[in-house]
């Protein structure tokens, strides 16, 4: 989600769903080693586990939440800022 015109905080949300904690925590690690690897990119801080169901890697930039189906249908962090413009949906 393009947050540069809605949010101070960060230029852009990425949420995305694990349908298990084991696969969150395997998204999770990928994301942060793919990051670290390619760009050499580490984040500022992360919040939050898989088995609680919800993640968050905070890039500055970019800040990754990465939720268990129930607990992103909870949040719903799309509909709290459904004023930020979609840039990719991937289903």
């Amino acid at each position: 989600m393009d947050m540069r015109h809605i949010s101070p905080v960060t230029d852009f949300f990425v949420i995305l769903s694990g349908n298990s904690d084991r696969q969150l925590k395997a998204i999770i690690e990928h994301i942060g080693q793919e990051l670290k690897d390619r760009h050499q990119i580490s984040p500022w801080r992360i919040e939050g586990n898989a088995t609680n169901g919800w993640v968050l890697m905070d890039y500055g930039d970019v800040v990754v939440h990465a939720f268990l189906p129930e607990k992103r249908s909870y949040y719903d962090l799309e509909g709290l800022w459904r004023e930020a413009p979609v840039m990719v949906r991937i289903q």
